[in-house]
């Protein structure tokens, strides 16, 4: 989950944002999924509609694919970690959730781990943002553009260096990791 500005050109106007949650694997990107209320308009996270995000989109999105020994990974935000979220979530993932307080704690400061934090937001945001969009529609078009366009090779590429790390971080013993560059 993440959420992206409209940078407008004149610093009085004030800055808008869409909260935007999109899931990864080597064979594609489920998402981009953008928090909206029944209006239609922006609203921010919490454990309710993470839920219904996760339950609604999530799963009958993912039920779509052949996707394998899925292990779900999520950070440690309060709207993902709420106690009936980590009930669902544990309920439908069992042992395969990474999450804080989940069967497999993720650390919580490590987002050069996640491909989601050290890939995904980083080269959407670079491209959402050549044309700099001025309206939140403009933005969220932009994102599921980006989005749509990224290949297979790409993130397939993405998960052998993410298991590049994990391999890094096993054999250091959880040490600081040096630079690594990522490869596209």
């Amino acid at each position: 989950m993440h959420v992206i500005y409209v940078e407008p050109d004149y610093p009085s106007v004030r800055r808008e944002k869409l909260t935007v949650w999109c899931a990864l694997w080597a064979g594609g990107i489920i998402g981009p999924y953008f928090f909206k209320n029944d209006e239609g308009h922006n609203v921010t996270v919490n454990g309710d509609r993470y839920r219904a995000m996760i339950t609604n989109f999530f799963i009958p999105e993912l039920n779509n694919h052949d996707v394998q020994e899925l292990w779900f990974q999520q950070d440690g935000a309060t709207c993902h970690t709420a106690n009936a979220t980590m009930d669902y979530l544990k309920d439908t993932f069992g042992d395969r959730l990474i999450s804080r307080f989940g069967p497999v704690n993720w650390s919580p400061r490590s987002c050069d781990f996640t491909p989601l934090d050290y890939f995904l937001w980083s080269y959407v945001k670079s491209l959402v943002y050549a044309d700099k969009p001025q309206t939140l529609d403009h933005l969220e078009d932009n994102i599921r553009r980006v989005i749509a366009d990224i290949r297979p090779q790409m993130l397939e590429n993405v998960i052998e260096n993410w298991t590049s790390r994990l391999d890094y971080i096993r054999a250091s013993r959880g040490s600081l990791m040096p630079e690594i560059i990522f490869k596209m």
